[in-house]
This record gives C-alpha cells, structure tokens and sequence, in this order.
C-alpha cells in the first residue's frame, strides 16, 4: 500500500524532473557542451531486459544508479527514440544486469542497432517469473517498475529491487566477486581492476 508520504515524495520527484525539462534559460548549456562535459565522466555499464508480452528487449544502459537501500532503490535512464522504450515504459518489472569487463560482447550486443538481440538462444533464459536474463552475468537485480518519469527526450525509471543474484553470500570474496567492472568512458569501452588501482 502507498503511502501518503511516498506519494508526495514521487510528486516532487517528478515536478523536480518536468521542471529541469521543460524551464529554458537563455544562459542554458548547448547539448553539446553538455555531452561534452558527461564524456569524460566513466559509467558502469548494465544491459537492461524486459517483456511485457510482445517478446524480449535488451539495451544497454550506463545511467543505472542505486538510490536507496531500504528499500532497494535504483534508478535509469531510457531515450525516447530507443526501439526498447515502448516495452520496458509497458512491462512491469526488468532485469538490471551489471557487467564486468568479460561481458564486453553483452554490452556490445545491447547497444547495437537494427538486429535481433535475443537470436542466439544459448545466451539467454528467461527467470522462473518470465522476465528475460543472460545468466552468464555474475550480478543482475530484477524489479518492479514504481515510477516512470518522461524528463526532456528520455524517460526515468525508478525499479524497486525485488530479487538480487550476486557473485556470492554476502562478505564472502568468490572469484566472480573479483571480476574486472566494464566501464563506458569516453566513448570507449574500458575494464577497472588492481592496474586501475591508484590509492
């Protein structure tokens, strides 16, 4: 049951966005130089499924932020013009899945244009509740949508996390645990690990 307070707390979120959106100063940032600065600015990168009953979607995605821990709490970002936005503004629920460097193909995949990204059946299962998932991903989070907020040409998802596969049990190092993060920075795919380390 939503509450009052959860309810005012998704209003202000979404007149927050719509604001951001929709007021324009004369001193705005260009597109461009907002482009610009965000590229030199490294995202993890995840790979994004749903079905809500016309067949599975995938993207790639490097906006997916957590937000709360109690509850489970996450956050992306989906362009309007994204072939996969339709499904996932219907679908219910969707696998957040988190990359490591050994994905790169996966990554790769999501973010290709124009092809049928579930062809290939043997990389792909869907989970006991439906949903589509590429189990050779070490850490993926599935959620139930509670909020979609159309902010200029993109849409913000707000997931609430109700099944979590990690590389292990809490605390316990595995060597899935140690695999080297996938990050997107500018423009170029990059892998974080011990020759990353700086401090």
């Amino acid at each position: 049951m939503t509450s009052v307070r959860d309810t005012s707390k998704k209003a202000s979120f979404a007149s927050a966005l719509n604001y951001a959106a929709t007021s324009r100063r004369a001193d705005t940032v260009t597109p461009q130089d907002f482009k610009a600065a965000f590229r030199n600015h490294p995202g993890g990168v995840a790979v994004i499924t749903a079905d809500a009953g016309g067949g599975p979607v995938a993207l790639t995605a490097t906006s997916v932020s957590s937000v709360s821990a109690d509850p489970p709490l996450l956050v992306f970002s989906i362009s309007e013009s994204s072939s996969s936005t339709p499904t996932i503004r219907q679908s219910q629920t969707v696998v957040v899945h988190l990359l490591s460097a050994e994905q790169l193909a996966l990554a790769k995949l999501g973010s290709t244009s124009g092809i049928d990204r579930f062809a290939d059946t043997s990389i792909w299962e869907r989970l006991p509740t439906g949903e589509p998932h590429f189990p050779a991903v070490h850490a993926w989070i599935r959620g139930t949508i509670v909020e979609k907020v159309q902010a200029g040409n993109s849409f913000v998802v707000v997931v609430e996390a109700l099944q979590a596969n990690v590389p292990g049990p809490a605390g316990e190092v595995t060597d899935a645990s140690e695999s080297e993060p996938l990050v997107y920075h500018n423009r170029t795919w990059h892998k974080l690990g011990e020759h990353s380390r700086i401090e």
